[in-house]
């Protein structure tokens, strides 16, 4: 099958099965980014794509056993055997479990346009839906793409229970705004945030902020909730003085912690300028700005040119060329700096 111990093969842009011999993942999401179960427990990287830059932490492995069991019985079996059902098995498996049994070993081999076969007659299986859901995404078949998560919202609680019969651990990592991805096990969290990519991609904006809205319900501190809500909250309406205090209150008591904390306190900041707020913006970015370990070049060059254009919203035009000469010097061709430094 021209692999050994590991393979992985794409599914989508951004959606690889991974496969050992001991175990394998599913992992939705860009380069980078990736949430790992395994006999030595549960880690969750959030990285912003293209910067080398990850935030991991490692989860509570009482749960994992939990949820594990019926896989730790499984033989270390190679996962393609694992998928393969045997003549008397299939006399005895559901038409529906075969084909998503199937369509797995197709993913396996690589062959996706097959594999999507197999598991559209498994799409009422929330499993199914949750694997076909992703790679129609892939063909841009965005209307069933819908249809199938769909599905898998409303069969929220049977995610998993087929990857763990055959033993493959499935995981997501989905990217959720154009800077940061987050990664998640396969759940109702997961499939909402497939369904807003779908609804972004097709530009349904109030329905991928529904989708988010639900999903801050879901868990009111999750950061990289609030942060793609707010980039998309901005996005959707920009200068919307209503949406504007919204993101700010979303941001509220946010400490700059992490990588994607400082990303949410750029959004504040976005925010409290657009509502005229210069000072508070300032004051926003400049704490942001006071911790740099850990923060790619990309996060940092946006924290100073907001706070440049805010420096000249205030008239300390000093400050703000100082901030724009640093971008420029490390990045010329960084949005407007060059002609808002008098060089074009």
């Amino acid at each position: 099958m021209g692999f050994r111990f590991w393979r992985r093969i794409k599914i989508a842009p951004g959606v690889t099965l991974n496969l050992s011999r001991s175990g394998g993942s599913l992992s939705f999401g860009p380069r980078g980014a990736k949430f790992t179960i395994g006999p030595r427990g549960k880690r969750a990287t959030v990285g912003i794509p293209g910067t080398g830059l990850f935030y991991t932490t490692t989860l509570s492995s009482r749960r994992s056993t939990a949820r594990s069991g019926m896989a730790s019985a499984v033989p270390s079996a190679p996962p393609q055997r694992r998928l393969t059902l045997g003549f008397f098995k299939r006399l005895l498996t559901p038409e529906d479990e075969e084909a998503l049994v199937d369509g797995c070993r197709e993913l396996v081999l690589g062959n996706e346009d097959k594999a999507l076969q197999y598991l559209e007659k498994a799409v009422h299986l929330a499993d199914g839906a949750y694997l076909a859901g992703f790679l129609a995404l892939k063909k841009g078949r965005l209307a069933d793409a819908e249809g199938y998560l769909a599905t898998a919202v409303q069969k929220h609680s049977h995610l998993g229970r087929y990857f763990s019969r055959y033993g493959i651990s499935a995981t997501i990592s989905l990217a959720i705004t154009d800077e940061v991805v987050a990664i998640i096990d396969p759940n109702l969290r997961g499939v909402l945030l497939g369904l807003a990519e779908v609804y972004q991609r097709q530009e349904r904006w109030q329905d991928a902020i529904s989708c988010l809205e639900r999903l801050w319900q879901l868990g009111p501190d999750d950061v990289v909730v609030k942060l793609s809500l707010a980039e998309l909250l901005l996005d959707a309406h920009p200068g919307d003085q209503e949406v504007c205090q919204r993101v700010v209150r979303l941001a509220g008591g946010i400490g700059n912690d992490t990588p994607i904390h400082t990303a949410l306190l750029l959004y504040k900041a976005k925010a409290l300028h657009a509502l005229g707020l210069l000072e508070a913006a300032r004051d926003t970015l400049t704490a942001a700005l006071r911790r740099k370990k850990g923060r790619s070049e990309e996060l940092l060059r946006a924290l100073r040119y907001q706070r440049a254009l805010v420096y000249e919203d205030l008239g300390q035009r000093r400050r703000a060329r100082r901030d724009l000469e640093k971008i420029y010097a490390e990045a010329p061709d960084y949005e407007d700096v060059a002609a808002r430094l008098g060089l074009l």
